[in-house]
């Protein structure tokens, strides 16, 4: 059925006729894609053919045509699209004429809801606009007739291209910082977990300026695979539309699954591969195509000035560009990378990474054309790869940030998966957490890139660049991606070609890439149990080393919320204490640590009254690994009586006071009285910080703890009636919390783990959980990544010992409950 047959099967041809057959052409679920697109087009197009017509005929206008701009200029009609239509005339007609004209035609379309982005203009009021307004003149480079004066709207395109044309040294450097300023505020689509498909960098807006680009002869976008990227980020967008109900671009998590149903996808993960791998498309094309623009426009400067110095000399011929040698076979020229006369990629299997490792260390691009010849030329690696092959590699992940732009030039190509063939379980792969600034793929070339500032700290940097590069690699898999990844780590280093110890090195360092950094902020490294166990995983103080570096670079490498000076000194203190096992030294019995200095002074006075005793002050940390001081926030000391629920009145009065805890720590001591007996006082360290406005006083603090501890502050109580109190906002279901009992976490207490969403009152919940479950907590170990609490819990029967199997899990399914 056509659309005009669709219209003509209604009641009408009005817009009760359009609206009913727009209806039912999308509610045709075989009918999808460019097709329907193109057909909503249509559709519009006659419905508004009929409009026009019969409105002209009434008031008597000629020398008018109606023309459709941008997306509907183009024929791709989303279910939501907006209708951009430019109402052109001749300027013959009376003004009150063709205003009666355009309302006869925009009054329809707002009658139906429809939204609509119009104006008229005569063909000299368009061709000024858009010379003084860039995205008119966007719009008008898609320009197709509707209804009326064909010749109109020809003259008019042939004039806005040649305008555009001669214009482009101007005109194209203001579209690329168009470009550039949408980047920075929208993000870029191939790595956000709610993208944009239309703002965002890589999007529908940048396809459209590479249409722009190649409108202007100056230099064209790379075709290949552009088109179906555009049509992938269209499909999305309509069912997006379709889903919602709603003109929006946005991917919001909680819609992501119904949109991968409409589109017959099996999951959302399915789907954000897909828009990934399509906005990476167009992100390389706009890459490789503004290189060229800028290349371009800079040889057109150049030329004038150029050819006047030669005209003497030299008669006017052209120079040669320069050609400065690289390394074997590569040479640059004209700001890039290219083959050198010389270079025969068909006999040199290793030529491909050569190339990289010489882009990266220049700091320089891979020109196209080279990256493409060499996907279709270069012989494969022999497997396992040879010396130098490795060793380009190595060279290539050393680099540093150059690394990543010479990375994506390769995987355009789809040379890495041919490179590394387990690569494309994890090329594109999302992250759900929002801790993750990247998929993981990008994220492990990132973590190489911080990597490589750290190579001076170990004694291997090649061990320690290719197990950043491959430590996640195991994510695309199922079950622990450690473990999996391990294996997978195994078999592509013996790829690599690195010998047998090696391998078992860098299979070590992916097994374990998290477990200094876990151990660190979430066990009691005063329990000689704690660092035993990382010393009998590490094995020595050479991957111990490279560990270190490891948990680091890949920390950073995660995002903002990974990382900071506390993780580091964390880390490395347990790091101090692993190498001194591994040096032959135990750990020393110890029942706790000894206070520190502050605290001591708070555990003297907290004995000497009987009372809590805090103190709250802002104090920085020692620097970070990149040298920066980095400022704790907010430090909160408490010293006090050892008595049942400490912890959830401590934090529940945190959470009135809209204290967020970002990390805590809570341990047991014993100190002696004035008569020489020991007495037990917790120690609670916390580093807090405020939701909004100022702290509280420290006073304050002190005045509710004590209340809560009587008993007469009811925290529970205030707390849900203020939660009660907020709106309810709609937002994504977080997964449900799940507590377990490591396994030989400590030989004297029991280790309950719990992981949640992060919430005001989450830590209060947990320790009248606790409490209920008559356990005593020696010591707690609370940290928050992001949205994500992950808190640990050393704790005993009332008899002071381990909890027995059964009752530990009995414990862990109470607290797993009361979170639930």
């Amino acid at each position: 059925m056509t659309s005009t047959e669709a219209i003509t099967d209604s009641e009408d041809s009005g817009p009760s006729g359009y609206a009913a057959a727009r209806l039912r052409l999308l509610q045709q679920e075989a009918r999808s894609g460019p097709p329907r697109r193109a057909a909503l087009a249509r559709l519009t197009d006659d419905w508004l053919t009929g409009l026009f017509t019969a409105a002209a005929t009434r008031a008597g206008v000629r020398g008018a045509a109606l023309v459709a701009v941008g997306g509907y200029g183009r024929g791709e009609l989303s279910p939501r699209s907006d209708l951009d239509l430019l109402l052109l005339h001749d300027g013959s007609a009376d003004a009150a004429a063709v205003a009666a004209l355009a309302d006869a035609v925009w009054y329809p379309v707002w009658d139906l809801g429809l939204a609509l982005d119009h104006s008229v203009r005569t063909p000299g009021e368009a061709r000024k606009t858009a010379g003084e307004d860039l995205k008119v003149q966007l719009g008008l480079l898609d320009a197709r007739p509707v209804a009326g004066d064909l010749g109109l709207v020809a003259s008019l395109r042939t004039a806005i291209l040649a305008d555009w044309r001669n214009q482009a040294p101007k005109r194209l450097p203001a579209l690329h910082e168009l470009c550039q300023e949408r980047a920075e505020r929208a993000g870029e689509l191939q790595f956000l977990l709610e993208p944009d498909l239309k703002e965002a960098r890589g999007g529908l807006r940048d396809a459209t300026a590479l249409r722009a680009v190649a409108a202007s002869w100056v230099a064209d976008a790379p075709r290949e695979g552009l088109d179906r990227a555009r049509r992938t980020l269209l499909d999305a967008r309509d069912a997006l539309h379709l889903t919602t109900g709603r003109a929006t671009d946005r991917l919001a998590l909680q819609e992501q699954d119904q949109v991968a149903g409409a589109l017959g996808l099996l999951d959302a993960d399915t789907l954000l591969r897909q828009v990934y791998e399509a906005a990476r498309t167009v992100s390389y094309a706009t890459d490789v195509t503004w290189r060229e623009v800028n290349r371009v426009l800079r040889a057109r400067s150049v030329r004038p000035r150029l050819r006047a110095m030669l005209s003497g000399s030299l008669g006017g011929t052209k120079p040669a560009p320069e050609r400065a040698p690289l390394a074997d076979g590569v040479v640059e020229a004209d700001g890039e990378v290219v083959l050198a006369r010389a270079a025969r990629p068909d006999r040199d299997p290793v030529l491909t990474l050569r190339a990289a490792a010489a882009a990266a260390e220049a700091g320089l691009p891979l020109s196209r054309h080279l990256v493409r010849h060499l996907a279709t030329t270069v012989r494969p690696l022999p497997v396992p790869w040879p010396p130098e092959a490795r060793e380009e590699l190595v060279t290539l992940l050393g680099a540093g940030e150059a690394t990543v732009g010479v990375w994506e030039a390769l995987e355009a190509e789809g040379i890495i998966t041919r490179l590394l063939p387990d690569w494309e379980r994890v090329h594109c792969r999302p992250q759900r957490n929002p801790v993750h600034t990247w998929t993981v793929d990008r994220h492990l070339v990132e973590t190489a890139v911080r990597a490589a500032s750290l190579t001076r700290r170990v004694h291997r940097p090649d061990l320690l660049l290719v197990a950043a590069l491959l430590h996640d690699i195991g994510k695309g898999w199922p079950g622990d991606h450690s473990v999996a990844g391990e294996v997978i780590a195994r078999d592509m280093a013996t790829r690599i070609g690195f010998d047998q110890h090696d391998v078992g090195v860098i299979a070590t360092l992916v097994r374990h890439h998290l477990l200094l950094v876990e151990t660190a902020t979430r066990r009691d490294l005063d329990d000689p149990a704690t660092v035993r166990s990382v010393a009998e995983a590490v094995s020595s103080t050479s991957t111990l080393e490279l560990l270190h570096a490891l948990t680091e670079a890949d920390a950073l490498a995660t995002g903002p919320a990974a990382w900071s000076a506390w993780r580091a000194s964390l880390v490395a203190d347990l790091v101090k204490r692993v190498a001194a096992v591994l040096a032959g030294e135990e750990p020393e019995e110890t029942e706790e640590g000894a206070p520190g200095a502050e605290h001591e002074r708070l555990a003297i006075e907290a004995l000497r009254t009987g009372e809590p005793v805090l103190t709250l002050h802002t104090r920085p940390e020692e620097p970070a690994g990149d040298g920066e001081v980095e400022p704790v926030g907010v430090e909160l000391l408490i010293a006090l009586p050892d008595r049942p629920g400490v912890l959830p009145a401590a934090a529940g009065v945190l959470a009135l006071h809209r204290l967020t805890v970002r990390a805590a720590d809570l341990r047991a001591v014993e100190l002696p009285n004035e008569v020489g007996e020991s007495a037990d006082l917790l120690l609670l360290s916390w580093r807090v910080a405020a939701e909004y406005g100022s702290l509280p006083q420290a006073a304050r603090l002190r005045a509710d703890l004590v209340r809560a501890l009587e008993g007469s502050l009811d925290i529970r109580a205030r707390l849900a009636e203020r939660e009660a109190s907020y709106p309810r906002r709609r937002g994504v279901k977080a997964p449900p919390p799940r507590v377990t009992v490591a396994a030989a976490g400590s030989r004297r207490a029991t280790v309950i783990e719990v992981r949640a969403q992060d919430a005001p009152g989450l830590l209060h919940r947990i320790g009248n959980a606790l409490e209920s479950s008559a356990v005593r907590v020696r010591s707690a170990h609370v940290s928050t990544l992001g949205a994500n609490a992950v808190d640990a819990f050393y704790v005993t029967g009332t008899d002071g010992e381990p909890l027995p199997e059964l009752r530990a899990a009995e414990v862990a399914r109470e607290v797993e409950k009361a979170l639930g």
